[in-house]
């Protein structure tokens, strides 16, 4: 009797799970809030009266930012709504302008973009931690290995970052649910302490109105230079993009939480930056060399405040990180299904329909450039792509509008063509600013971003070779 042999249809076979849709505007609205606001409202200010010496030129340079953002987020939601799949920037640059395009915007992501910066805030955290636990700010090395070129330092500090990083990262390995709970709740904490200082502030504090008709004289020319690190604090307003393809009616929801994001966001600097002045005269402003956030709140309140505020910035500073955890493992699960990226990151869990390896991998980036203190040079380094890929994907926005002129658009950015043109001569412009006024730094972003080419040559490389591979016979 011939022996039975099991076979299985290739159409029987399960779909691997797809990631979960229930994210609502609001959910990716707190992505962008908590994605934007970090360090750089707290210490921009200080430099733009450096440049800018006169308190409504000031609030003048937040108010063009701001304006530039909300422009490029409008651009955002057009792409997101005609491609609402996760990923953000290296789906438009990959429908665009190609795989490399795409993959050198993934690959920026990935080494600094998102894990430098959550490295760096972590290591942040832990610093303002310090305050209530003082080894928790410990940078004595316990155990220090040199590997080739790199040291590897094992402080309480950088256990304490690391130990950040782990638990916001298992949180969103858990599910959307816990996933959202807790970003939405730091979302808001920190929307709500920002607003008690700004309502506190002008109603309690030792400020003074005299501040905002003192200043000296500000040129055109210094004003659009200021513009450099506004828009760097600004980053961050496209965040509610890389998790698209999990976001409820994508081409209503994402560009509703674009705008509500934004928005939100621009009030909030705008009202800090007024508050600064109402605090500290421009003059002063420009001189201060630590946090403006705390010089302002020790003039309005006293020293007394200085708990209070670092255990504000704890919290800011952990939103932040759960904001960059959960948007960026979305770009290298997206380059990973497109065969751009070791297959393992497009792994999605069964159970909690979570990118789990791609946020574990992430994560264990993250705690080696703690552990290598090289995330504060990779963030310097490659600040200025920010800005290039942002501007680089607005304009992905003229292509596919060309090359797919009668395809359904749910959204449509607002002032096209001209507010797009404008956000994008806008970038192009800051970064020929940085590769000109800071050419070193900036080269050795570039060789960051370069560095990418010969990955993506292997990978695909890798990808031809499975194309090519007879199918497997069980």
């Amino acid at each position: 009797m011939p022996s039975a042999v099991s076979t299985v249809s290739p159409a029987s076979t399960p779909a691997p799970p797809a990631l979960d849709r229930r994210l609502g505007p609001f959910d990716g609205a707190a992505i962008v809030v908590s994605n934007v606001i970090g360090g750089g409202i707290f210490v921009v200010p200080a430099f733009v009266a450096q440049l800018v010496p006169h308190p409504w030129a000031i609030v003048a340079v937040w108010v063009g930012g701001g304006a530039l953002a909300f422009t490029g987020a409008m651009a955002y939601a057009e792409l997101a709504a005609l491609r609402p799949r996760s990923g953000g920037e290296y789906v438009y640059l990959r429908e665009a302008f190609g795989p490399l395009a795409a993959f050198l915007t993934g690959w920026t992501s990935f080494v600094a973009g998102f894990a430098g910066a959550i490295a760096a805030s972590a290591v942040g955290l832990a610093t303002y931690l310090s305050r209530f636990l003082p080894l928790a700010g410990d940078t004595t090395p316990l155990v220090a290995v040199r590997l080739g070129l790199l040291d590897i330092v094992v402080s309480r500090q950088a256990l304490v970052a690391i130990a950040v990083i782990a638990a916001l990262s298992g949180v969103h390995i858990l599910g959307l649910g816990p996933g959202r709970i807790i970003q939405n709740f730091l979302a808001s904490i920190k929307v709500a302490l920002l607003v008690a200082f700004v309502a506190l502030g002008f109603v309690l504090g030792d400020g003074s109105t005299a501040h905002f008709t003192a200043g000296g004289v500000v040129t055109p020319q210094l004003w659009v230079l200021a513009l450099i690190p506004v828009m760097f604090s600004y980053a961050g307003w496209n965040a509610a993009t890389y998790v698209a393809e999990e976001i409820r009616d994508p081409g209503r929801n994402v560009p509703l939480a674009l705008g509500l994001g934004t928005v939100a966001v621009v009030v909030i600097y705008l009202f800090l930056n007024l508050l600064y002045v109402y605090a500290l005269p421009a003059a002063e402003l420009a001189t201060v060399d630590a946090r403006v956030a705390d010089a302002a709140a020790e003039r309005l309140f006293g020293p007394t405040v200085a708990g209070p505020i670092a255990a504000a910035t704890v919290v800011m500073i952990a939103a932040s990180i759960s904001a960059m955890v959960m948007a960026g493992p979305r770009v290298y699960y997206a380059m990973a299904r497109d065969g751009q990226f070791p297959a393992m990151a497009a792994r999605v869990h069964s159970r909690f329909r979570t990118p789990l390896i791609a946020i574990a991998a992430q994560g264990v980036w993250a705690s080696v450039l703690v552990l290598t203190g090289r995330f504060d040079q990779l963030v310097e380094y490659t600040g200025f792509a920010v800005v290039l890929f942002n501007g680089i994907a607005v304009a992905a926005l003229f292509v596919l509008r060309r090359r797919a002129p009668h395809a359904p658009r749910p959204f449509r950015a607002w002032g096209y063509p001209v507010a797009p043109f404008v956000f994008a001569v806008a970038s192009l412009l800051i970064v020929i600013n940085a590769l000109w006024g800071s050419p070193a730094t900036s080269g050795a972003g570039l060789l960051v971003i370069a560095s990418g080419v010969p990955f993506y040559l292997f990978m695909q490389r890798i990808s031809r070779s499975g194309a090519r591979a007879p199918a497997s016979q069980g």
